[in-house]
């Protein structure tokens, strides 16, 4: 492993530990030369999960990206960065383990919002909003209401 700071190519693992679930491996290092500390991961690599958009057009499915979208939505909420991560994880998780190479961006928004409706529901109207476009101040509160209906029936 090249340290990124240096460029030197011998380095030494200080920790190994498994996250995840398993799947991945973070690795704390250190470089003999520079004495500087990084951390790597190492990842089981599987086939590419395709997300087909409503134009139909392919990609393949980032969890980046998906985060991206949920940060947004958490902003200046009390919802801590590492909840977000774990429920990206538990999504992607989720849509590897139904077996299928493509799954459409509707089924990952709907899993998002599922996700951030037990999360924090200003989160999840403000990922509403931009996911299902309201247009008007009508369908805005349409959804409010199904909010509130859902929260009714899960409590």
């Amino acid at each position: 492993m090249h340290c990124p700071f240096c460029g030197n190519v011998e380095t030494k693992v200080l920790d190994s530990r498994q996250v995840e679930e398993g799947t991945t491996v973070r690795r704390r290092r250190e470089c003999d030369y520079c004495s500087r500390r990084f951390t790597t991961f190492e990842k089981f690599e599987d086939s590419p999960l395709v997300v087909v958009k409503k134009e139909g057009l392919r990609e393949e499915f980032s969890r980046s990206k998906m985060m991206a979208g949920m940060l947004r939505a958490c902003e200046k909420r009390p919802v801590s960065r590492e909840k977000i991560e774990d429920v990206a994880y538990l999504i992607e998780k989720m849509l590897r383990n139904s077996h299928e190479r493509e799954v459409s961006s509707a089924e990952v928004g709907e899993a998002v919002l599922e996700q951030l409706f037990s999360l924090d529901e200003v989160a999840y109207i403000r990922f509403a909003s931009v996911y299902r476009q309201f247009r008007d101040i009508q369908r805005f509160m349409e959804e409010l209401k199904d909010l509130i209906e859902k929260r009714k029936t899960t409590k």
